[in-house]
């Protein structure tokens, strides 16, 4: 029988968490979650739901109709426009440069797509006439990138392809899970068809909402697809020519049906999350989103002279990092766990490692969102300082934190 005195209230330790996400929720939008539930048509909750829409428009840099919310953590989204995207058969290309583009042809394959791939060493990009050079060859119906893979602290460059994709009538998709809002990202300007992102990293809250953005190419190919499930569609409601969307609750056109005009039944919006999403939004909109991208390319440069100041190295093509997301080699004869333990434990600090062929050789140290601080960074740099010393690497003693600071003292405008 349950002995249900064995578990007390929620009660989880203080961490600042400075890996490549999650990240310390804003408190602005742990308060917004906070407030009281209404009703999915309340006037009210569907007045907010429009105006997320109008902010992630904003975020997004679109004039995108359907930009909204999908109920889940940020692989909703990407699963949501693939499975809506891809017919079966479909080929699609994708450009791997880290663990995040394996997961796209993960996703892909389940959508029953001919997957092709092209790759460059982790710690690399793509240029652009190789991406070019590939869709001649593959001749793909979909390009599927991911903007900024977290496992290698690299962003793809992405203003050149959207242009590529439109003299190949291929449509463009990317993953900016973990680069939105802390790295410039133009929806309307590259061409992008569609974009999916989350809340846990640069927009500073919760996993849980997905905001996309739907461009009218993709909306068309949607739209072919249409179905509207028995026991809501009315004679009205007629069948797309294509085959249907494979997935219920990923169907984005019955989403889109339910967040448009109509508000079509389709799930009970996640109201708490669409709150946070709101706050996030605003909340970013309200500094300036060029304030925000700033903001983290300080704080990002501010750690990269600070662990340069340690002696240590970084992984990875600098000329393409992330402006959240630095990646650290561990040294030689350092054991990488046991420095991430002591951090946490002693500190209450968390940093990350890495997967697949970087397992064990990096940490992955983020600056992100609402953990884009002075005081974040510092106190990161020399707690790392002081696990490092005493397990033996000969760091310049304060050379972490010093090197931040002069690098702050240098652009003291931004510095906070």
């Amino acid at each position: 029988m349950l002995d249900i005195s064995q578990f007390d209230q929620i009660n989880p330790p203080a961490r600042l968490l400075m890996g490549p996400g999650p990240i310390n929720a804003d408190p602005r939008v742990l308060r917004a979650m906070a407030a009281q539930l209404v009703g999915q048509y309340d006037p009210s909750m569907t007045g907010y739901m429009n105006e997320v829409m109008a902010l992630y428009r904003a975020l997004f840099r679109t004039g995108n109709r359907w930009t909204m919310l999908v109920d889940g953590t940020s692989r909703a989204g990407i699963e949501a426009i693939l499975v809506s995207a891809i017919r079966p058969g479909d080929r699609v290309l994708v450009p791997v440069f880290g663990r995040f583009g394996h997961l796209l042809c993960e996703i892909a394959r389940r959508c029953r797509a001919e997957v092709h791939s092209i790759e460059v060493p982790w710690g690399q990009v793509f240029e652009p006439q190789a991406i070019e050079d590939a869709i001649r060859r593959v001749k793909p119906r979909l390009l599927l990138t991911v903007q900024g893979d977290t496992s290698t602290g690299q962003l793809q460059p992405l203003a050149e392809l959207g242009d590529i994709c439109r003299r190949h009538g291929v449509l463009f998709y990317t993953d900016a899970t973990a680069s939105f809002g802390g790295n410039p990202l133009e929806t309307d300007a590259w061409g992008l068809d569609a974009v999916s992102a989350g809340l846990q990293k640069c927009l500073g809250g919760p996993s849980g909402s997905a905001p996309v953005t739907l461009g009218p190419n993709l909306e068309d190919v949607i739209r072919r697809r249409k179905h509207v499930e028995q026991g809501i569609r009315t004679e009205a409601h007629q069948d797309g020519e294509d085959e249907r969307i494979a997935s219920n609750y990923f169907d984005l056109g019955m989403v889109m049906d339910y967040w448009g005009p109509e508000r079509l039944n389709h799930h009970t919006e996640a109201t708490s999350m669409l709150f946070a999403a709101r706050e996030c939004a605003r909340l970013i909109l309200q500094e300036g989103l060029d304030n925000t991208i700033a903001r983290h390319a300080l704080h990002g440069t501010a750690l990269l002279h600070g662990v340069r100041g340690m002696g240590l190295d970084t992984f990875g093509d600098l000329n393409h990092k992330m402006n959240n997301v630095l990646c650290v080699r561990i040294p030689d004869g350092i054991p990488g766990e046991q420095v991430r333990g002591l951090l946490l434990n002693d500190f209450g600090i968390e940093i990350g490692t890495s997967f697949g062929p970087l397992q064990g050789k990096i940490w992955r140290i983020g600056t992100m969102g609402y953990n884009a601080r002075k005081d974040c960074v510092l106190q990161t740099l020399t707690a790392l300082e002081a696990v490092l010393r005493r397990l033996g690497f000969r760091a310049p003693d304060g050379g972490g934190a010093q090197a931040a600071w002069d690098y702050y003292d240098q652009h003291a405008a931004g510095a906070s």
